[in-house]
């Protein structure tokens, strides 16, 4: 049996398409680099035109700063309390206590504590607000303290009234 290797020094079908294959690539880098040469930016700013203000855009809504760094907050206390309510269902889960009165204890005890966390901080504004007003007096001088107290006694059918000065 005698079996005959293609001789690798002539040429293949493949290598016969290759020069039609560089052909039409060398077209294509030249019809690339030729609308690349032809481009052109206008750097000129665009003129505003009339008083109309900006229209809001799809997304969040536009607010303060202040009210931007709540929001963020707000989502970031959200997002970190995941994993400890996914530790606190799988520890429920894993000890079999996972029961509907211990769920809705558990789900009940922060709003509770944050309930009467805000009763007594409003409490305590409220006694702030309503204890009398501290006043400091500077004076340049003499000055004279006088400490005497009046014991005032009413006696008898007609009352009379009469004060005699006390100890100091």
């Amino acid at each position: 049996m005698n079996i005959s290797l293609p001789d690798p020094m002539q040429p293949t079908a493949e290598a016969a398409r290759r020069p039609a294959l560089d052909d039409e690539a060398e077209q294509l880098i030249d019809a690339v680099n030729e609308a690349l040469a032809t481009r052109y930016r206008d750097e000129t700013p665009v003129p505003v035109i009339g008083t109309t203000p900006p229209v809001p855009q799809p997304g969040r809504p536009p607010m303060s700063q202040k009210a931007t760094d709540a929001s963020a907050l707000m989502l970031s206390a959200g997002i970190a309390s995941l994993p400890l309510g996914a530790a606190a269902t799988g520890i429920l889960w894993a000890s079999g206590h996972a029961d509907p009165v211990v769920i809705a204890c558990i789900c009940a005890a922060p709003a509770t504590l944050i309930l009467a966390l805000s009763r007594l901080l409003k409490h305590a504004k409220d006694a702030a607000e309503a204890a009398p007003p501290e006043h400091h007096y500077h004076y340049t001088g003499t000055v004279i303290q006088d400490q005497r107290s009046i014991n005032t006694q009413t006696r008898g059918l007609i009352a009379t009234t009469r004060n005699r000065p006390g100890k100091p």
